[in-house]
C-alpha cells in the first residue's frame, strides 16, 4: 500500500506544479504553452487510482451501502475532482484566446461536469457558443448565470448585449440578402413574360 500511496503522491505533485507552470503561461499570454502545461498535467491527474486517494486520506470509500447509493450529485469532491475541473476551466480560457471555439466548449463542459457551478466555465462556454452563432444556446446560459451569480452578472449582460448586437446584425444581413435574391426574382419574371 506504500507504494500505490508513494506513486499517487508523486503524480499528484507534478499535476499540481504542471498546472501552476500552465497558469504561468497563461498570465503571460502564451496559451500554447499554457495548454500544453494543463494537458501534462491531465495525464498526471487522471491516470490517479482511487485506491491510491483513499490510502492519501484524500476521498473515503463509502461507509454503508445508503452512502453507495447517494445522488451522484451530492457525491464527494475529491482534491483530483478540484484540481481537474480547474484545469479544464483554464484549458477552455486557453482555447477562447486561441479562437478555438469548439474545443472551448468542449473543455467548459468538462469542467462542469467535475462542478456544475463553475461559473467562469459558465461564461467560457456561453461565450464560445455564442462565436460558434449558437445565440440562443449562449444567451440560456448567459440567464442562468445571471440568475445564480450576481458577482457575474454584469459581465454576462455585457456578453448578452454584445451577441444579441452580432445576431441583430446577421439578421439584417440576411434580411439584406432576401431582399436582393427576392426583388431579382421579380426582374427575371417580367423579363421573360415580355
Amino acid at each position: 500500500m506504500d507504494t500505490i500511496r508513494s506513486h499517487t503522491e508523486i503524480k499528484l505533485t507534478t499535476a499540481r506544479q504542471k498546472k501552476d507552470v500552465g497558469d504561468q503561461a497563461f498570465k503571460q499570454g502564451d496559451t500554447k504553452e499554457g495548454t500544453y502545461y494543463y494537458h501534462q498535467a491531465l495525464m498526471y491527474v487522471l491516470g490517479i487510482d482511487k485506491s491510491g486517494l483513499q490510502s492519501l486520506g484524500i476521498t473515503s470509500p463509502p461507509t454503508s451501502a445508503s452512502d453507495a447509493t447517494k445522488d451522484p450529485k451530492t457525491k464527494e469532491k475529491t482534491e483530483v475532482d478540484e484540481i481537474v475541473e480547474k484545469i479544464y476551466a483554464n484549458m477552455s480560457a486557453c482555447h477562447i484566446k486561441n479562437q478555438n471555439w469548439k474545443r472551448a466548449v468542449e473543455t467548459a463542459d468538462k469542467a462542469l461536469s467535475k462542478n456544475e457551478e463553475n461559473y467562469k466555465a459558465m461564461f467560457r462556454k456561453a461565450k464560445a457558443l455564442g462565436e460558434q452563432g449558437f445565440f440562443e444556446k449562449a444567451s440560456k446560459i448567459l440567464e442562468d448565470l445571471k440568475s445564480k451569480s450576481s458577482a457575474d452578472a454584469p459581465a454576462a449582460s455585457a456578453e448578452l448585449a454584445r451577441l444579441k448586437a452580432i445576431d441583430d446584425e446577421r439578421e439584417r444581413a440576411h434580411k439584406h440578402k432576401m431582399k436582393g435574391f427576392l426583388n431579382k426574382k421579380k426582374e427575371d419574371k417580367s423579363t421573360v413574360q415580355d
